[in-house]
């Protein structure tokens, strides 16, 4: 499922568009490292960048317009009285009150979007969308091959820079270039914390929004500021994260891994 490409956040996804573009541009019409070489491949290079950099473009729509996970119906009633009888100290879903879902654990409503969204990690004003359990690792794909293409950018304006005899012909003739070469170098900077903190997360098999507000979060509370429920260590939880495909049942994880060591 899919969003509209001219709905909500068309602009956002404009203006990455046009910065995305502009910048290239910018890059392959100065004297660089990928300008046509004398060689038997002189294009090989500025097609590679271009190729990078469309490949980051795809993936950045891929995951602004992917359902990240909604929660369409209410989960599975007859499922939590089950695991509830079982284990009368389990925590109850939550009915949300904004769409009146019975929402899964771990999942929350998106004032943004509107919606409920399973395994909620945030929502992201650079994609105008959440990141969640549906998309999540699309995003982080998106975040590698972002990164990668940034910092070929930054060689590449570092390479394109001309010399100059005084500080005022050098601004001269190389303002443009550096204008995108400080936009690159915060981007690049940016992109790297996000990647990061991420992947750190993810190896703890927790979510942006269960790290942020632990103390706010009924299924949580019992649980150590520093603690998972649903931690069961690197290995396994980068697995899990990269390889299952389908929604999990978290209800099930939470159970398991909590209440058999009371």
């Amino acid at each position: 499922m899919f969003h509209s490409v001219w709905g909500s956040g068309c602009g956002v996804r404009t203006a990455h568009s046009l910065l995305t573009g502009g910048l290239t541009l910018l890059l392959l019409r100065h004297r660089t490292d990928v300008s046509p070489q004398d060689d038997a491949w002189p294009h090989l290079q500025p097609l590679l960048f271009v190729t990078l950099v469309t490949c980051s473009t795809a993936l950045y729509y891929g995951v602004s317009l992917m359902d990240p996970g909604y929660v369409l119906t209410d989960c599975d009633e007859k499922e939590e009285q089950e695991t509830t009888s079982q284990n009368p100290g389990a925590v109850r879903m939550r009915r949300c009150g904004y769409c009146l879902l019975k929402q899964p654990m771990r999942a929350r409503h998106c004032k943004s979007c509107q919606r409920c969204v399973r395994r909620y990690d945030h929502h992201c004003p650079w994609i105008e969308n959440c990141v969640g359990e549906k998309n999540h690792r699309v995003f982080i794909l998106y975040l590698a091959l972002q990164l990668l293409a940034l910092l070929w950018a930054v060689r590449i304006a570092w390479s394109g820079f001309y010399a100059a005899v005084t500080w005022s012909e050098w601004l001269l003739a190389n303002i443009l270039l550096l204008v995108a070469f400080m936009v690159i170098g915060v981007c690049t900077v940016v992109v790297i914390l996000l990647l990061v903190s991420h992947l750190y997360l993810i190896s703890c098999n927790v979510t942006t929004w269960e790290f942020m507000s632990h103390h706010r979060i009924s299924y949580l509370k019992q649980c150590d500021s520093d603690t998972s429920p649903f931690d069961r260590g690197i290995i396994r939880n980068l697995w899990s994260f990269f390889c299952t495909c389908g929604n999990v049942v978290w209800e099930r994880v939470y159970i398991r891994d909590t209440f058999s060591t009371v």
